[in-house]
């Protein structure tokens, strides 16, 4: 869940801290005292598109940092972050954005900096943000059908990977193909390209790791005065004028005698023994090296010119020499192809023939799964509408499969349509539905899906719009009931969402030296009835109300009971 946030410099936010409780939060206040402004800074903090207007006037920056503290060890963040190289400690995860009055973004997750991608994609599995617009989601029917596979993922995902697999065989031999059929004077010049390019590598006799080989042997000739000056030293320390043999030689003889008088020294005299004929091996050595040593600058040329050569390889075929050998062979394996290319051309259309038999067998089965969990979902929205008092409403996923065109999601193009008036023939979704309506429809989509989707916080920034009455209550239920299973931070000017909150907070605008600031209250029980009752009849706040607000709270205990 979202446990702490901290705002600073934002908007008409001057400095600004609130602790968040798991379950129902709802945030309540006048218009204009900066409820938005506060989900706007969440957006922002979760990769949203920020804005040098989002500065507080006279500030070099807005700052906004948010604390998550993550209670289940699968939660997909842990893939997401490791796949970026961030640590999570603790289940915490901070999330940080800084916004120069420039309009240039810093983001950090758990103090490592990010892209702001990076941190939309970490974002996107801690909060879902749903407000007035919103919608729109729903207006889209291109998001019907990844919205049917996210509730039936269980089943549909493991089908769709089997026909994904099988699509893009299909996709590979369907390019092969039409680059064989491609006309003759094409065919020709790649031909021509092709073969030019491994004549190229192959007369260049590449052997695998030469350039490494050889770039060592280059390091050793251009050290080559340096290597000969200190074996030449080595040498003359044990054989050469200070005769270091020769004094250990003496050092062994000594104890040699001493040993035969005195088997105490036994020990000491096979020691120096053992080191002098090891030294010795070593003098023989270096001499043997200094025999041989021969400075060749004609060697060092070459060395130069065959690089050269391997180096202007590298830039045209491949990054390393086995990368080049691997793209001469490609490229030798399509000159036989494209030689031979009428056969290969009837091998390919076989091959795709039989592919295209698989892919439709995948496809059918795919788009009857579908179908299945259509209907389950069909099912389930009209459950949670009628309880939204939508019961007249119907609602349908409509499914047109075209066998033959495939995609890569497969052959369904699918939409939701609905009838929200008894009598009214069934209409795309987007062409039909009224804002009170959409909302209700989104929030019961919400109920559904909240359960599949394992985000940390959901937010619902004033999606009661437009509704009143019996249905506000029910809209109230809904929510808190999502807020079981998640989070919820909720913008509401309904009463009975207020009422129904676990954690009520009040934000108000102040006029301080000047300037305006924002302020947030958590209420109290005697606090909540009064706000309540503003919510209730506006600035004048009666007995009466009052008492109606406390039976809103009560009715709220109850249902939370049930």
């Amino acid at each position: 869940m979202l446990a702490e946030l901290s705002i600073k410099n934002f908007a008409i936010i001057e400095d600004l801290s609130i602790s968040f409780e798991k379950g129902l939060t709802v945030l309540t206040g006048e218009t204009g005292a900066g409820k938005s402004i506060i989900i706007d800074a969440i957006h922002l903090l979760v990769g949203g598109r920020g804005s040098a207007e989002f500065v507080r006037h006279g500030e070099e920056k807005a700052i906004i940092q948010g604390l998550f503290q993550l209670d289940d060890p699968n939660h997909p963040v842990y893939v997401r972050a490791y796949d970026f190289g961030i640590d999570i400690e603790e289940g915490m995860v901070i999330l940080r954005r800084d916004i120069s009055r420039s309009g240039k973004s810093v983001c950090r997750v758990n103090g490592k900096l990010v892209t702001i991608a990076t941190l939309r994609e970490i974002g996107s599995t801690l909060v879902d943000i749903h407000g007035q617009h919103e919608h729109q989601e729903l207006m889209d029917e291109t998001r019907h059908l990844p919205l049917l596979d996210q509730f039936g993922a269980e089943e549909i995902n493991p089908s769709l990977e089997e026909y994904s697999q099988v699509f893009r065989r299909y996709e590979q031999t369907l390019h092969k193909l039409k680059l064989l059929s491609e006309n003759d004077q094409q065919t020709a010049h790649r031909l021509d390209l092709i073969q030019f390019q491994l004549d190229e590598i192959q007369n260049a006799n590449l052997k695998p790791n030469e350039d490494e080989e050889l770039a060592e042997e280059k390091r050793r000739l251009g050290n080559f005065e340096k290597v000969f000056e200190a074996i030449q030293t080595g040498y003359n320390a044990l054989k050469g004028e200070q005769k270091g043999l020769d004094w250990i030689g003496l050092v062994m003889g000594s104890l040699e005698d001493a040993a035969a008088l005195d088997s105490n020294f036994k020990e000491l005299s096979d020691s120096v023994s053992n080191s002098f004929y090891l030294l010795e091996d070593v003098a023989h050595a270096l001499r043997n090296e200094l025999d041989v040593l021969e400075y060749d600058p004609q060697r060092l040329n070459d060395i130069e010119d065959r690089l050269n050569e391997i180096n202007q390889l590298k830039r045209k075929y491949g990054k390393t020499i086995i990368e080049i050998l691997e793209y001469a062979a490609k490229i030798e394996e399509e000159i036989e192809t494209l030689q031979n290319k009428e056969t290969h051309i009837g091998e390919l259309e076989k091959e795709l023939s039989s592919i295209k038999k698989d892919l439709i067998l995948e496809a059918k089965q795919l788009t009857e799964i579908r179908h299945k969990w259509a209907e389950k979902l069909t099912k389930l929205i009209h459950k949670e509408l009628k309880e939204l008092y939508m019961e007249k409403t119907i609602f349908e996923i409509r499914f047109e499969s075209e066998p033959h065109h495939f995609a890569k999601n497969g052959v369904d193009h699918v939409e939701f349509y609905i009838s929200t008036n008894p009598g009214e023939p069934l209409k795309p979704l987007s062409k039909v539905a009224s804002g009170g309506e959409l909302s209700r429809i989104m929030l019961a989509l919400k109920s559904i899906f909240s359960k599949h989707q394992g985000v940390t916080s959901i937010i619902f920034d004033e999606v009661d719009t437009g509704v009143s009455g019996r249905v506000a209550q029910s809209i109230a239920e809904k929510i808190y009931k999502v807020a079981i299973g998640s989070q919820v931070l909720c913008i509401s000017h309904l009463p009975q969402v207020a009422a129904m909150a676990d954690t009520h907070l009040f934000i108000a605008k102040l006029i301080k030296g000047g300037r305006t600031k924002t302020s947030v209250t958590s209420l109290k029980t005697g606090e909540k009835i009064k706000e309540i009752g503003r919510m209730i009849s506006g600035t004048e706040i009666t007995d009466l109300t009052k008492k109606h607000a406390e039976e809103l709270l009560q009715l709220a205990g109850k249902i939370k009971l049930k």
